[in-house]
């Protein structure tokens, strides 16, 4: 039991967090997407955690030695109606390793997730400096009967952002800021709270190069508290807080890379998690 306890645990943040650090690094936010513009980011990310934080905020090694880890390859894509609307979608893949001292040793799940799909509306702008945008977005699972790799349940979410740019020490940059409400229609849905905040700075005057700060968490709140053994995905009450680093490259216009690395600072019945994440960013005009 204690190995699906801890499993599903780790499991559930891993998913989630594919898809917060993704979207808070370069593509969150209020910014308006050309109209006739496709974005298309194929991204990697990695998870790495052997300790975790209890429900009360402890922390402590997993049992037996267990150590997780965990790869997920995401495809993001993002593409401008007109000036105001933009549809968005998310598919992410994952392959989870759990292993430990004793048997089993090893515990591998792999497969589709939840895609995302979603409606965004650009709210207003302030001198075209600062945007406001809320989207909508519908979670539907892409695996049936398969715990290890979701709720299984459809969702939606609704989230307000913000976004804007300026300039630090003669240098041009840029922050975005969103938070998104989530609920999850089955049986003790956990309700969910998605925030992220990244600030980046261009280094150098051909916005070439750039460096980005984010801090990013999920509260998930859920009437069931326990874990089901049967299940390697019970995990529906718990919360985390990371902070990441990012680097950012413009080869052209069109095609950008990115590289993030993260840590989990603090939280409640998830792991003690590392991560790192590279995405190629395309963008294509089709107007």
């Amino acid at each position: 039991m204690s190995l699906l306890k801890t499993f599903s645990r780790i499991l559930i943040t891993t998913l989630v967090l594919f898809i917060t650090i993704h979207n808070s690094t370069y593509a969150d936010g209020g910014f308006p997407v050309r109209p006739g513009r496709l974005l298309i980011s194929p991204s990697v990310s990695y998870f790495f955690a052997n300790t975790e934080w209890d429900s009360l905020g402890v922390k402590r090694p997993f049992p037996n030695n267990g150590k997780f880890s965990s790869i997920g390859v995401t495809l993001y894509s993002e593409y401008g109606i007109s000036k105001r609307w933009a549809f968005v979608a998310t598919l992410p893949y994952v392959i989870n390793n759990y292993t430990q001292s004793i048997s089993p040793t090893s515990t591998i799940t792999n497969g589709l997730t939840d895609l995302e799909t979603g409606i965004r509306y650009y709210l207003a702008n302030i001198n075209f400096i600062y945007y406001f945008s809320i989207q909508g977005t519908a979670i539907t699972p892409l695996y049936t009967n398969n715990a290890s790799l979701g709720y299984g349940e459809e969702g939606a979410e609704l989230k307000l952002a913000v976004s804007g740019t300026g300039h630090l020490f003669g240098a041009s940059s840029y922050f975005n800021v969103s938070d998104g409400v989530r609920q999850y229609f089955g049986t003790n849905g956990p309700w969910q709270n998605r925030y992220s905040a990244t600030y980046g700075l261009s280094l150098d005057k051909k916005f070439m190069n750039q460096i980005s700060a984010s801090l990013s968490g999920i509260y998930s709140q859920s009437n069931y508290k326990g874990f089901v053994p049967s299940m390697a995905l019970s995990n529906k009450d718990f919360s985390f807080l990371q902070a990441s680093l990012g680097y950012g490259h413009s080869f052209t216009r069109e095609f950008s890379v990115f590289a993030t690395g993260g840590q989990f600072l603090t939280g409640r019945n998830t792991g003690v998690g590392t991560t790192f994440s590279f995405a190629f960013i395309y963008r294509l005009d089709y107007r």
